[in-house]
């Protein structure tokens, strides 16, 4: 099974992104997103995916746009990953046979975007909503929805999390920031996978 947890390498640069990716994917972390703020985001997704497209599902963040999606699309990604919910962005994702994790904060968005196809939510800010948030609104969620926690979950809190019905993560900072070396980052890497196995054991 696919491990649950999508690393997020805002500012990663395409001359270190390989080395960061076959790092990720020897820890046992294969969900990885280039955020789109980050230099050259698009060549560096295109890199991976030539690279790690058979056995990581690569893709991109911080997409706001349908021309980001198409940009995403054109560059080998197949992960959509927004810090908010555009029904028009969902959409397009689909429509590419993309994947796609709008960012949602209430009731009203997580149901906009489940409406508009989204194979999943992105709980974001986590550290607002908290654990309890999650199982407040998990309680008229449809049955099967998929929740990932960004924003205030990690290796510290995974158990708390797991325990409100999350079902997975977005890891930023905890896994990867400008600066680190490939071998830190598999470091890191391997700290939240063992988390993320105990807090589920």
């Amino acid at each position: 099974m696919t491990l649950p947890v999508i690393a997020i390498l805002r500012g990663v640069t395409p001359s270190e992104a390989p080395a960061i990716c076959a790092a990720l994917i020897g820890a046992g972390i294969t969900q990885i997103e280039v955020p789109l703020n980050s230099p050259d985001p698009l060549e560096s997704i295109a890199a991976l995916a030539r690279e790690f497209g058979d056995t990581a599902l690569i893709g991109a963040g911080t997409v706001l746009s349908t021309q980001d999606v198409a940009d995403v699309a054109d560059a080998g990604g197949r992960l959509i990953v927004s810090p908010d919910c555009k029904p028009a962005v969902i959409r397009e994702t689909k429509a590419r046979g993309m994947q796609s994790w709008p960012g949602v904060f209430t009731p009203t968005e997580a149901f906009a975007a489940l409406d508009a196809g989204a194979d999943g939510l992105k709980l974001f800010p986590g550290s607002m909503a908290g654990p309890s948030g999650l199982q407040a609104m998990r309680a008229i969620l449809p049955a099967g929805t998929k929740v990932y926690a960004v924003g205030g979950a990690g290796p510290d809190n995974f158990a708390e999390w797991v325990a409100a019905s999350a079902d997975g993560f977005g890891m930023g900072s905890a896994i990867y920031k400008p600066g680190l070396t490939a071998d830190e980052v598999a470091e890191r890497a391997k700290t939240i996978v063992a988390a993320w196995h105990a807090a589920t054991a």
